[in-house]
């Protein structure tokens, strides 16, 4: 035993002089306890578990005779050494489970807890909790310690029996279907229920199941809501938005992947089903009026060149309004779709317009679930006008949808979407359109109807072999020639039988049991008890145009949204990794970025933007009051320079009520202890948003609705560049707001509630500019008197410019009057000399010296112009990844930016200061229609 001890001690004495030694402590660090660095420390402990000692054979041998218990203790050494090695270097590189599934996915309490790992990933984790003695806690065997916690586990033990009952009596359903009371007759098995559709009246949701009912009385569960649960943030169970629990963003952090994924590399995807569709059927000339009087006017639509869109292979997106005394108010988005007509009808002549005026037709209207309501009631106003009447219907809860855009939401779709039937033209189109890349590329809103398998027959999704089903000379010939015209049928999705068959999908057990039935790795073949589903996809370009990412969106029945939204979850990318989850927040990051205006934020000429103008406030109002005085902006306080004092309107607001010298009437915070007994008894089950837009469709005052703010109107692109380019047209209604895009011109970045000014205007023809050159004081006392701004303040902003390379003159002064740079070996009287130099030359200080900010903000920047020059406020901003500057979308005055134009010419006269409330500092910006 001693020799071997020596051997061992020798061993370890020779692998130590092998080990690269530290690198010698610095005076600094000599004299203090300092931690070595980790990186040689995790070397060495690499080092020491791959090192296996060993003894030489010549120790067995003693005058050339093997002494066999020598040689026995050292083989024995040598064994225990490279099992201590192999152990050493499994726990040297072991690393938990919870650290190899990705970042996104790692919790601080996977350590603790298996169920918070992906599945294939838990038994490994229990093992690691049960090596590693981790305490854990079941919460089956959880005693409740609270009055709630005990009334809840009741519950569940109560629901528990409830729920074995009810599988023990579908048992006995499936053994026999023998009646209970008598059991030698058998009960009548009958068909479900179709769900009923009224009309010309709204629908109610769909009966939830019982468990869930309670969660559902003041809102509407999306068809994926238990899958969004776990992992997006959902909206508040008391304060749902829209009627509807909606996924606001992922609980990973997915702001710059969802840029990525949107535009470089992936696809992002969204459960919108919230979204509103209503069906207008009757006679093809009530329909047209009906659109006329929404909106729809142009003389494209119903001329030669709107062929495409009324045979129903393209979509119309835009703006639908209503009348309201002589003028229009826009109601919100809206996309339309006509169900086509056979071909044989549609080869009659249209010469016979009567004839055509009087065919039986159908369209789909699909809006923004905020505007709703006063879209419905509309419709309804101007169906009963129409002779013969059209009808409508509400389809909110017949008809669910998915949207996706980026790189890959093509791919994604072809390895969901499976045609049904091969015969059908649309499908064989869809099929086709391997290798796209961006929705955009194809005809402006195409649209592809036709049914698809049950996704779950080919799940888990395989991946599209994008580079050898199509070539790009044929995939091009498709997008140019676009060969949809032809044997064109009705659209499946406007039938309701279509749809309820497709809704009575097969149990997710059967499909299992015919998986196990079939040979692995076999793909499942279609039977009479899977029902074709209709689906319509149609894609759509941003509003911004140039290279933007367009967007698939994709209309299936309610119930069959689930499948396919499992199938989009799960599929493999060509590219790698899966579709994103995306959010409410999500969506308008998109739009931010694209340059669009995102509805109902960015539109306030609407009554949705309205409510959701004070929806924003009141949260403004309650997140500034929950933080302490000493950290929240003072408002009264704010010092904007030349003497002025105080925000200008309200800082927690898009103030356009200030903006226009509207009224101020009460903020939703002060009105809700008003009295409410002018509310309908009959609408107690609507949200405060909802009852919003029904008293402004009614032309109510509603207590949560500012009067004011819904006089303001919304100018639309196309109007606004037709006055600016025309000589006499006119001038923008005096309430009239137009969205824009702000880009900065060099730094800055704008945040909501932020004010919008042009530049101040030139000094007339009768006030001197004093010159820098002269010898008298650069700053005119007058002009720059307290409660005054510089009279070259617009010259200031203009060298801003990245072009103009002369500073501004507040540099100018500033750099003249600089203490001079002493040599070092000098004398006394030299650095006098210099010193009553520097005072002598340049332009002398002004006497008396202005106070701070008088002049300038902190010595060098301009100031901000006067509230005259207020012209609107951003609705969004931020530092945008796709421009790699600043960027916003506001809101400004149609009648101030017509003047400035037309003024200033357009290179100047878009030119913006944008200045955050509660800030002094503004930055040269450039705004754009949107």
């Amino acid at each position: 035993m001693d020799n071997n001890k020596k051997q061992s001690a020798s061993g370890k004495a020779a692998a130590d002089s092998k080990k690269r030694k530290e690198a010698p402590l610095n005076q600094n660090q000599q004299g203090k306890e300092s931690r070595p660095p980790a990186r040689p420390q995790k070397r060495v402990k690499f080092q020491d578990a791959r090192n296996i000692r060993s003894q030489p054979s010549d120790a067995a041998l003693d005058d050339g005779k093997l002494d066999l218990q020598k040689f026995l203790n050292a083989r024995e050494f040598e064994i225990k050494a490279l099992e201590t090695s192999m152990r050493k270097c499994k726990s040297a590189n072991a690393t938990r489970v919870f650290q190899q599934v990705p970042r996104e996915m790692r919790r601080r309490t996977a350590s603790h807890n298996a169920k918070r790992v992906p599945k294939r990933l838990r038994d490994r984790a229990k093992r690691e909790m049960i090596e590693d003695n981790t305490p854990t806690v079941e919460a089956r065997k959880r005693r409740p310690r609270t009055t709630r916690a005990r009334i809840r586990a009741e519950n569940a033990k109560r629901l528990e029996k409830l729920a074995a009952k009810k599988r023990k009596r579908a048992l006995q359903n499936e053994a026999g279907g023998e009646n209970k009371d008598e059991p030698g007759k058998t009960t009548i098995q009958t068909r479900a229920p179709r769900p009923k559709i009224r009309r010309d009246t709204l629908n109610e949701p769909p009966k939830p199941k019982s468990k869930f009912k309670k969660r559902q009385i003041n809102k509407t569960w999306l068809p994926t809501h238990l899958w969004h649960a776990k992992r997006a943030t959902m909206t508040e169970s008391t304060k749902p938005l829209w009627r509807f629990a909606i996924p606001l963003t992922p609980t990973q952090k997915c702001y710059r992947p969802t840029h990525r994924a949107s535009g470089q590399k992936g696809t992002v995807f969204w459960d919108t089903s919230y979204m509103s569709t209503v069906r207008l059927y009757g006679a093809a000339g009530g329909i047209e009026q009906v659109l006329k009087a929404l909106g729809l006017v142009q003389e494209s639509l119903w001329g030669n060149r709107g062929r495409k869109w009324r045979s129903g292979t393209r979509t119309w997106s835009g703006m639908v309004s209503r009348r309201q005394r002589n003028s229009r108010r826009d109601i919100g988005p809206a996309t339309i779709l006509w169900n086509p007509i056979p071909t044989a009808e549609t080869a009659a002549p249209e010469s016979n317009t009567t004839e055509l005026k009087k065919t039986q037709r159908q369209i789909l209207i699909r809006t923004h679930p905020s505007c709703f309501l006063e879209l419905f009631d509309e419709l309804v106003k101007l169906a009963k006008l129409q002779t013969p009447q059209v009808h409508i219907e509400d389809l909110r809860f017949e008809i669910g949808s998915i949207e996706l855009t980026g790189p890959g939401s093509t791919e994604t779709l072809l390895a969901v979407l499976q045609p049904y039937h091969t015969e059908e033209r649309h499908g064989q189109v869809f099929s086709s359109l391997v290798g796209v890349t961006n929705p955009a590329s194809l005809p402006k809103n195409a649209v592809l109807g036709f049914s698809i398998k049950d996704p779950r027959l080919s799940y888990p999704p395989k991946r599209v072999d994008t580079a050898s089903k199509v070539s790009d000379s044929a995939l091009l010939d498709t997008l140019t020639q676009w060969p949809v015209e032809e044997q064109v049928k009705p659209y499946g999705l406007f039938d309701r039988d279509v749809r309820f068959k497709a809704s009575s999908l097969p149990p997710q057990k059967s499909i299992n049991r015919r998986k196990g039935a079939s040979i692995p790795g076999q793909e499942m073949q279609v039977t009479a008890a899977d029902p074709p589903i209709p689906v319509i996809a149609f894609a759509s370009r941003p509003a911004a145009g140039g290279q933007a990412q367009g967007t698939w969106t994709l209309l299936a029945p309610w119930k069959c949204i689930l499948p396919i939204w499992y199938s989009i979850v799960h599929y493999p990318l060509s590219t790698g990794g899966n579709p994103r989850l995306g959010g409410l927040n999500e969506q308008r990051q998109i739009a931010f970025e694209q340059g669009t205006a995102w509805f109902p934020g960015d539109f306030l000429g609407t009554n949705a933007g309205v409510v959701w103008e004070m929806e924003q406030r009141a949260q403004r109002k309650k997140a500034w009051d929950r933080r302490p005085k000493g950290r929240r902006i003072e408002w009264a306080s704010l010092d904007l320079g030349a003497g002025r004092k105080g925000e200008i309107g309200d800082g927690l607001a898009c103030d356009f009520e200030h903006l226009f010298g509207l009224p101020t009437d009460p903020s939703p915070s002060s009105s809700e202890d008003q009295s409410t007994s002018d509310v309908d008894p009959n609408a107690m089950d609507l949200q405060p948003g909802e009852e919003a837009e029904a008293a402004a469709k009614l032309g109510k005052v509603h207590k949560n609705t500012v009067p004011s703010l819904t006089t303001i109107e919304q100018m639309k692109k196309t109007e606004f560049q037709a006055l600016i380019s025309s000589v006499d047209s006119g001038r923008p209604p005096p309430r009239s707001i137009i969205s824009v895009n702000i880009t900065f011109v060099t730094r800055g970045v704008a945040n909501a509630c932020a004010r919008i000014y042009r530049l101040p205007s030139r000094p007339s023809a009768t006030t001197t500019v004093p010159s820098s050159e002269a010898e008298v004081p650069a700053t005119d006392p007058v002009a720059a008197g307290m409660g005054s701004l510089p009279a070259d303040l617009r010259d200031q902003w203009l060298q801003k410019l990245p072009g103009n390379k002369s500073g501004s003159r507040s540099t100018k002064v500033t750099t003249a009057h600089a203490a001079p740079h002493m040599p070092r070996d000098v004398g006394q009287g030299t650095r006098k000399q210099l010193m009553a130099k520097s005072l002598l030359s340049g332009d002398p200080l002004p006497y008396p010296r202005p106070t701070a900010n008088q002049t300038d903000i902190g010595g060098g920047h301009p100031l901000c112009p006067g509230e005259e020059d207020l012209i609107g406020f951003v609705t969004a901003g931020a530092y945008s990844l796709s421009e790699g500057k600043g960027t916003a979308v506001g809101a400004i005055s149609a009648e101030k930016a017509f003047d400035t134009v037309k003024e200033s010419g357009t290179k100047e006269g878009r030119l913006c200061i944008v200045r955050n409330a509660g800030e002094n500092v503004g930055w040269l910006a450039r705004w754009e229609l949107v």
